[in-house]
């Protein structure tokens, strides 16, 4: 009998450290299920709630920034997967028109939806050595919804779009860079650090004047999102 090992996640936590919300995704895969939805939008009220100057970095520690959906988790609940894929797509809608600045600190391997998530950061900052940022929806035939589709044709040009949803490239930190879907490279030590200081400089743009250029420059992305995930 196979035995496939279940992913190891964490239940994320909010902190604050030098005046930025940090949102940390946990040291294992950190895949993405029911509870860690639960955990991440009740993260994200409390991030809203707050008034004045204020900024969201979302990091994680160990091998994977995040391994994407749980696998496991959708194999043992298919019955759900309809009502579990629009709390997804809601949630990357969420992230892309906050009304706060946001930024990815991308330590480690970053896959699938969980690539998603990191793109609707309005910056993302990755390890430069090792790890990798990858689409790999081609190869597990499975095709993006049209809200996805929208998501990343927002954030990247239609050549580095075309590339990365129709080849599963692997993209390092460095690569990442050059074809746009990341900010910066930098090395493992100075992630976290680079993040926070990105987010501090854009604190004080937090605010509803933020959130509605958000929504408007990304209307069609969040409308398809929420529309296509229902």
């Amino acid at each position: 009998m196979n035995f496939v090992q279940p992913a190891v996640t964490s239940i994320p936590t909010l902190s604050r450290l030098d005046g930025v919300d940090v949102l940390d995704l946990g040291a294992g895969e950190n895949v993405i299920n029911p509870d860690w939805l639960d955990a991440v939008e009740a993260h994200l009220d409390g991030v809203a709630a707050q008034t004045g100057p204020r900024a969201l970095v979302t990091k994680a520690s160990g091998k994977f920034w995040s391994n994407g959906l749980d696998l496991q988790w959708l194999m043992a609940h298919g019955e759900q997967i309809p009502a579990f894929s629009a709390r997804v797509q809601a949630l990357f809608a969420r992230i892309l028109t906050l009304d706060v600045p946001t930024v990815a600190a991308v330590q480690g391997h970053v896959f699938g939806a969980a690539a998603m998530l990191a793109l609707a950061h309005d910056q993302r900052v990755m390890r430069e050595d090792r790890g990798y940022l990858c689409f790999p929806e081609i190869d597990i035939e499975i095709p993006f919804t049209e809200g996805m589709c929208d998501l990343i044709t927002a954030k990247l040009t239609p050549a580095a779009a075309h590339e990365s949803m129709t080849t599963a490239r692997r993209y390092g930190g460095r690569e990442a860079v050059a074809s746009g879907l990341v900010d910066a490279a930098v090395a493992e030590s100075q992630v976290l650090d680079e993040a926070l200081a990105r987010a501090r400089a854009l604190a004080p743009k937090a605010g509803a004047t933020l959130g509605l250029i958000k929504s408007r420059l990304y209307r069609h992305a969040a409308t398809t999102l929420r529309e296509t995930g229902a």
